[in-house]
């Protein structure tokens, strides 16, 4: 066989074709969740932080409830 015939032969074989479209498409996919991630990632963080700010400056209105010294079902006061 020549070389001329080893380069058209080449040149026409698709059967790599395919794993190349979907190692693109994969690395696609990755790239673009890696891009969601880190511009979300500071967001939620913050979001996060001010969420448990505000329960931790919370309070429980504990007015009406007898039976204070149980953990388990306190009852309304009458």
């Amino acid at each position: 066989m020549k070389f001329n015939d080893l380069i058209k032969q080449f040149r026409d074989d698709e059967s790599g074709a395919v794993t190349v479209d979907w190692v693109v498409l994969t690395a696609a996919i990755v790239g673009l969740g890696i891009a969601v991630v880190a511009t979300v990632g500071g967001g939620i963080g913050n979001m996060g932080q001010t969420i448990a700010d505000a329960l931790g400056g919370a309070t429980v209105d504990t007015t009406g409830l007898t039976d204070m010294g149980s953990t388990s079902n306190p009852t309304p006061a009458e």
